[in-house]
């Protein structure tokens, strides 16, 4: 009897210590779902959903290392080479509307001459939507051949612009009105000095504004563009057409351009013709022989006159040569000859290594 009664009041004691137990143990939370990174593939490579909305974000850039040689390249000092690293980024964000995709983009640049002087800046910020874009963009007058003797675009490409473009898979047309306060101006202009300064004087202030345009197309192996831009305080535009077709082994390129007068969208010259050969050599190498020929070139300077009556004309030669190394990773090596009427023949040209991701 005694061990019946010893072994009862041990079970007991045991239902009363397991009964504790089992009030104090600590029970795990389930853990919280998580939202992985979906890829976005309703605007091509690259994008993906931004986590908790109907957003799609892509980021790309490059980085480059550039040696530049010629006369006084660096701008401050003697020496005949210059080493210059840029660094940029891009975000693209696009979402489906009823007007079709909203777009916007982000695009800054850091560039480092040496350890101290690494000048950054918005290279790009614009939004776009049913064809129409605002924002601080480059203009059609930044497009030029694939080589680099052509000198056909505006001394400053980049403005606060808006505008609307009409665009198909091979044909575009469109409108725009720009704000030129970094243009040119007839008068005293020093290149480099931001107008609105005491080291800047013009007949015209700031707040310069221009009116663009700009068409273009292909059809087979040959595209072509039109661009023009009148600048209303200079009160003088300028017209370019350029045009590429594949010929052998290669892309041949032809383009002319006029302007009225010195004014922010052409200056270099009255009228230019420009052509360049883009060899395909290889799958990865690709030589580029170009030529221009000036008629009344001015070239910029501290003095923009009011016309190009009296100017000298000029020729340019160059040379330029692009090798991927491999996937998102190429040289480029360029060398240019200019020489000039009115003034002295120059040589200039630069290395470049460049990644892409």
């Amino acid at each position: 009897m005694n061990i019946k009664s010893l072994l009862l009041g041990s079970a007991a004691a045991l239902a009363v210590v397991s009964g504790a137990q089992a009030a104090d143990a600590i029970v795990a939370a389930e853990p919280e779902p998580v939202e992985y990174v979906r890829v976005c593939d309703a605007y091509g490579t690259g994008y993906f959903y931004i986590p908790g909305t109907e957003t799609c974000l892509k980021i790309n850039g490059y980085i480059r290392f550039q040696v530049n040689v010629g006369d006084n390249p660096g701008g401050d000092n003697d020496s005949d080479w210059d080493a210059v690293t840029r660094g940029q980024v891009q975000f693209t964000a696009k979402s489906d509307t009823e007007y079709g995709p909203l777009t916007g983009v982000i695009v800054m640049q850091f560039n480092a001459d040496n350890a101290t002087d690494q000048p950054s800046k918005l290279d790009s910020a614009y939004l776009d939507i049913a064809g129409f874009r605002a924002g601080l963009f480059y203009s059609w007058w930044d497009d030029g051949l694939s080589g680099e003797t052509d000198d056909i675009g505006s001394v400053v490409t980049l403005h606060n612009s808006i505008r609307y473009q009409y665009e198909t898979d091979s044909f575009y047309a469109g409108i725009s009105v720009d704000e030129l306060e970094d243009g040119v101006y007839q008068g005293t202009f020093t290149p480099g000095v931001i107008p609105g300064t005491t080291d800047f004087t013009a007949d015209d202030g700031p707040n310069n504004v221009g009116v663009a345009f700009g068409v273009a197309g292909k059809a087979g192996a040959f595209s072509y563009q039109v661009t023009g831009g009148w600048d209303v305080d200079n009160e003088d535009g300028a017209i370019r057409a350029m045009g590429t077709v594949d010929i052998g082994p290669g892309t041949f390129g032809l383009a002319g351009v006029y302007s009225s007068g010195p004014n922010s969208y052409y200056s270099s010259a009255e009228w230019a013709v420009a052509a360049e050969y883009a060899i395909k050599a290889t799958d990865k190498l690709k030589i580029t022989p170009g030529v221009q020929y000036y008629g009344n070139y001015f070239g910029g300077g501290k003095e923009v006159p009011e016309d190009f009556d009296g100017l000298g004309d000029a020729w340019k030669v160059g040379l330029t040569v692009d090798y991927q190394i491999v996937e998102n990773f190429y040289a480029k090596a360029s060398v240019q000859y200019l020489d000039p009427q009115d003034g002295e023949d120059s040589t200039s040209g630069y290395f470049r290594l460049q990644r892409a991701f």
